[in-house]
């Protein structure tokens, strides 16, 4: 802060937030999603090596509603990562820097996140259907 009381250098109240900036906190996000559902998959790993009644009670919490949002919230984050980290191997060979390819490699990203992620749980749904 200069002797004023104003911020030195621009900063998040200054700037209206557009589809990058938007992408960009996303993908930081995403990644510790991912990082906090590793660690749940581990445990869920351990879990099923340990046996029937520890794997049992896992299988408890992933089947209640808030265990299923988390779920679904840990597949959407890994699919945007992913196409992101795509996008993202693009600009690393200097392509899609422009303004008009940036915006629509940003809605192709979402798309593509919404639809991998609504695609893997209704197979799922519908193979444990077939299965029960």
């Amino acid at each position: 802060m200069d002797p004023r009381g104003r911020p030195l250098s621009p900063h998040l109240q200054v700037y209206k937030p557009q589809l990058t900036s938007v992408l960009s906190i996303l993908h930081r996000i995403t990644g510790v999603v991912m990082a906090f559902g590793t660690f749940v998959f581990v445990w869920w790993l351990m879990a099923a090596a340990l046996g029937g009644e520890a794997y049992s009670i896992l299988q408890e919490i992933f089947s209640t509603w808030f265990g299923r949002l988390l779920l679904f919230g840990w597949s959407f984050a890994l699919f945007y990562h992913l196409c992101n980290g795509i996008r993202h191997l693009f600009w690393d060979i200097g392509k899609g820097f422009d303004l008009t390819t940036a915006y629509r490699s940003g809605w192709i990203v979402i798309t593509s996140a919404t639809i991998l992620t609504f695609v893997v749980w209704v197979c799922a749904y519908t193979s444990i259907g077939k299965l029960l």
